[in-house]
């Protein structure tokens, strides 16, 4: 009987083992999978961060290209270090060139001013705009086996405008070219602690083309200079083995080298750029090209959304203002990115609900006009109250309530680039208040306040969801 005994305590313990395993896993599964997850991957470097002062900011360095300039956020401050992202504002001129380059961190590119091309390349996916060479005699050009030669073969090309978000993954190539009649205007934020970054966490760009200065991103304390001055990713080979491995001269690779070129990361295109696009006859019909999700290859996934466009809004008042959100549920491509954006308006002397981000840090880049922007601190004192003025930016850190206003003089407009695909926020005023989920009598003991008050604080905004007419409580 002890015997017996003895072998159902171990059965049972391990019955208990193995049950305790399984949940185990579940919970590791579901936090994995779980929409708080871009949170988690910041917990490494965490207890680096000494939130005290926030302030806004503006682009501390200026590089100058032969048409354009490129104007960096410092990431080694403490705000964009402790969010683990990084900012740079592009301004290029018509006819104007970005290099092809590539980042070893996702990002996310808001279009402020103007319109253009772009081209991202996906490795593995295949050339699908083409244009053939046209004959004379035959129509076009055919190869000895008797097969059409196409003259260009390339990646699909993206048209963007004003308004549009392009989202870029880690190490993908891109470029972009004006070829408008108006500077082109676009601000990126890069996530540096993203898990597609194997690196640490500061961001590199490296370049495919030009030789590129060494100014950029201010590197972190004891870090080593950026190593991109002098050249571009052809630059450490060996000028034989590239020729032999691109089939062309070694005087071909020693122009890949770009030794000699000035023109920093932006050139410009003398005659313009000629390639094979559709044009698209009317607007509408590119604003119908939908994706289907999950059935999407990364190859056919749709990379950019207008938020500025009317129809877009998610939240208008008249009164107020209107708000527009970006996340994976509406472009699928921002699951693999880990972010996601805002874009609001609001109008003179608005507010926008003071909230708190539950699972993202949000990076608010000022487009128009200028807010009054309080951040609240663990005290009294907060950590950042102050104004925000157009071109500057500020970090809001997730878990931390904050509360825009639009002055007397001007509207605001701002887009928002936060660290999660979808960001979640919790109001404390208006329609969706966390306030008005909260009992009458916890609200009352808690504040030591009359039922009548907070009655009135849990209904008065009722009619209004985040965007906050102007008012002034009655004393």
């Amino acid at each position: 009987m002890a015997g017996e005994k003895g072998n159902v305590s171990l059965l049972g313990s391990l019955v208990l083992c193995l049950w305790l395993l399984c949940h185990e896993s579940l919970a590791q599964t579901y936090l994995e999978q779980a929409p708080f997850r871009g949170a988690q991957r910041r917990l490494g470097d965490q207890s680096k961060c000494r939130l005290e002062n926030l302030r806004a900011q503006d682009a501390h360095r200026r590089v100058e290209s032969e048409a354009g300039v490129s104007e960096y956020w410092n990431n080694a401050d403490q705000q964009f270090d402790c969010a683990g992202v990084a900012a740079v504002r592009h301004t290029i001129e018509p006819r104007g060139l970005l290099l092809p380059e590539f980042s070893n961190s996702p990002s996310l590119v808001y279009v402020v001013q103007g319109s253009g091309i772009s081209g991202v390349v996906i490795p593995g996916c295949p050339e699908t705009f083409h244009s053939f060479e046209q004959s004379q005699r035959r129509g076009r050009r055919e190869d000895p086996h008797g097969e059409q030669s196409s003259r260009e073969q390339h990646q699909k090309i993206r048209r963007f405008r004003q308004g549009d978000i392009l989202a870029l993954p880690a190490g993908v190539a891109h470029w972009w070219y004006n070829n408008g009649e108006t500077p082109f205007i676009a601000v990126a934020i890069f996530d540096a602690a993203n898990d597609a970054n194997q690196l640490d966490r500061n961001p590199r760009r490296s370049f495919l083309a030009g030789r590129q200065q060494r100014e950029g991103w201010q590197r972190e304390r004891g870090a080593e200079e950026e190593s991109s001055g002098g050249g571009n990713i052809f630059g450490g080979f060996d000028d034989e083995i590239l020729s032999e491995a691109l089939g062309v001269s070694r005087e071909v690779v020693r122009k890949l080298k770009s030794e000699n070129d000035k023109r920093g990361s932006i050139i410009r295109v003398e005659r313009g750029l000629q390639l094979a696009a559709p044009r698209y006859e009317r607007e509408a019909e590119r604003e119908e090209q939908e994706d289907n999700g999950l059935e999407e290859t990364l190859c056919n996934l749709r990379l950019d959304e207008n938020i500025a466009d009317p129809a877009k809004f998610d939240i208008y008042s008249r009164q107020g203002g209107h708000l527009t959100t970006l996340n994976s549920q509406k472009l699928p491509v921002l699951r693999l990115l880990r972010l996601s954006a805002e874009r609001g308006h609001l109008r003179r002397n608005a507010i926008i609900a003071p909230l708190w981000h539950i699972n993202a840090h949000s990076v608010i880049y000022a487009i128009r006009g200028t807010a009054r922007v309080q951040i609240s601190g663990a005290g009294q004192r907060p950590l950042f109250d102050g104004n925000l003025r157009r071109g500057q930016i500020l970090v809001v850190p997730q878990g931390h309530a904050v509360v825009k206003q639009a002055t007397e003089d001007e509207e605001f407009e701002w887009v928002a680039f936060k660290t999660n695909d979808n960001a979640m926020v919790s109001p404390l005023a208006g329609k969706t208040s966390v306030l008005r989920g909260i009992p009458i009598g916890v609200l009352s003991n808690s504040y030591r306040i009359s039922e009548q008050e907070v009655r009135r604080i849990k209904f008065d905004r009722d009619d209004e969801t985040l965007l906050l007419r102007a008012r002034r409580a009655s004393q």
